[in-house]
């Protein structure tokens, strides 16, 4: 899965494009490279973010999934938001896309129904609080026991709301409010997570868990990029969101001979 930022302030600065031409590169580039599946953000998820009217966002990923339809027609589009609405009008408009949403339904209320009218694949992320609050949101008995518990309750409610199961993926959400320790406890008991039998998602491209530990940058994280997605596939992950789509690609094919598993990334 390849970030697309429509944003102007998303953290990691080189995955930002805000016009339309800078859009249409970065997603023939993510292609070009092996990406299967776009991933187009609209409101910055960042700690700290700027909340942003819903029109505002809308022209963003309006401008996004559209550039992705005329760039790589055949290639799956996932749209990053937690507003029903933004899903709604994307599927009116483009037809079916992923929804990827950071609050598993928590920042709207009407987004399980959405998703299960819609028949739409859905990512329910776990997060506490917003992004504007969720680095003070960090405090857990046992991190992994309530992330896996917390996921569950949430695909179970998915369910019983008429999502089928086949459409939901679960991410535990690296770096939504859990430090840095919190994060590796997280990723040491993934496959807690990925023994639920549901797609998982996994997001750990050149976040601050990689270059505070290194003592660096986001532009400074590339390897211990890797070197994380390579753990996290190997602990169960189905899916790899990253801004650096070649060396998730080789990373898979890597993984592949490796294990001599030839149906991995067949979601």
């Amino acid at each position: 899965m390849a970030i697309v930022n429509v944003t102007a302030d998303s953290f990691y600065d080189v995955s930002r494009v805000t016009d339309v031409e800078a859009v249409e590169r970065r997603i023939s580039e993510a292609v070009a490279a092996g990406a299967t599946i776009i991933d187009i953000g609209g409101y910055s998820s960042r700690p700290g973010a700027d909340d942003i009217p819903m029109e505002q966002e809308w022209s963003r990923v309006d401008m996004g999934v559209g550039a992705a339809r005329r760039v790589a027609p055949e290639v799956a589009v996932s749209v990053d938001t937690f507003r029903a609405e933004i899903v709604r009008r994307t599927v009116a408009k483009y037809g079916a896309v992923i929804v990827n949403d950071i609050t598993a339904g928590e920042g709207d209320s009407r987004m399980f129904d959405t998703v299960a009218e819609l028949g739409v694949p859905y990512v329910a992320m776990h997060m506490r609080g917003t992004p504007q609050t969720m680095q003070s949101k960090t405090e857990y008995k046992d991190v992994v026991t309530e992330v896996v518990e917390y996921l569950s309750s949430r695909a179970t409610e998915l369910q019983r709301r008429g999502v089928k199961r086949e459409n939901i993926i679960l991410d535990p959400g690296f770096g939504f409010a859990k430090s840095v320790e919190q994060n590796y406890q997280l990723l040491a008991g993934l496959g807690r997570l990925c023994a639920l039998g549901y797609a998982v998602l996994v997001g750990l491209s050149r976040k601050s868990m990689i270059y505070k530990v290194l003592e660096t940058t986001p532009q400074d994280a590339l390897a211990g990029t890797i070197a994380l997605n390579w753990e996290a596939i190997n602990l169960g992950a189905t899916i790899l969101r990253v801004h650096d789509v070649e060396p998730a690609v080789q990373i898979v094919k890597i993984f592949r001979e490796y294990t001599n598993d030839k149906g991995f990334g067949d979601l």
